[in-house]
């Protein structure tokens, strides 16, 4: 994020699959940032997919994930232990967005920005 003042705390967790990494992550911002305002910007950012839906028990899991290059958002929701914090679950393919994919997509970038 480039901003070193922005406070994240992030958790892995541990779960029995082939691919995948799933993390707990709380974020504090400067100012006041609602879930629903978290869910449309996610849903612009490119690589990212909003899967929030817990009341029909719709949220990222780290197997629906596997062998996909997007990122998974979900279970976006208030952190009442901050002033301006939310908590989301994040996973992805560690093989592919956590590895393989992020080595092209740096170099693409770099090839874009000075070549």
């Amino acid at each position: 994020m480039e901003d070193e003042s922005i406070a994240v705390t992030a958790t892995t967790v541990r779960v029995p699959v082939f691919y995948g990494h799933s993390e707990s992550v709380n974020i504090e911002f400067e100012r006041e940032l609602t879930p629903d305002m978290a869910r449309k910007l996610l849903k612009k950012a490119p690589g990212v997919k909003v899967v929030d839906d817990p009341a029909k028990n719709k949220y990222p899991l780290a197997l629906d994930a596997a062998g996909k290059d997007d990122t998974f958002v979900g279970r976006i929701r208030v952190d009442d232990t901050v002033k301006y914090g939310l908590n989301m679950w994040i996973v992805a393919d560690n093989i592919r967005k956590g590895a393989a994919l992020n080595a092209v997509q740096i170099a693409e970038s770099l090839i874009k920005k000075y070549m």
